[in-house]
């Protein structure tokens, strides 16, 4: 026997690839909800990497990391243009 778990009660990860489209149109996409899914991803980072007994600098190098990475990204135009160019 086998429980049927309805589909909005399902994690992402065990979400088929066909049930994709219809368990993202289940969840209301309200200000509220958005804010809330931040503060569950925020808390559980922080839980995750810095409130444990026994922490390491790896939270804080992954969010350097990302910061850096976004920075990047955003000055990619800007930086394109100082490549030194060969000229033959």
């Amino acid at each position: 026997m086998t429980s049927v778990v309805p589909l909005k009660e399902k994690k992402l990860l065990d979400v088929k690839l066909k049930e994709l489209p219809s368990w993202i149109i289940m969840w209301g996409f309200i200000t509220k909800g958005i804010a809330g899914a931040f503060q569950r991803g925020y808390y559980w980072y922080y839980n995750k990497y810095f409130n444990v007994k026994k922490g390491s600098i790896a939270g804080l190098s992954m969010v350097l990391a990302a910061y850096v990475i976004f920075n990047y990204c955003c000055s990619y135009k800007e930086l394109e243009h100082e490549q030194p160019r060969e000229y033959h």
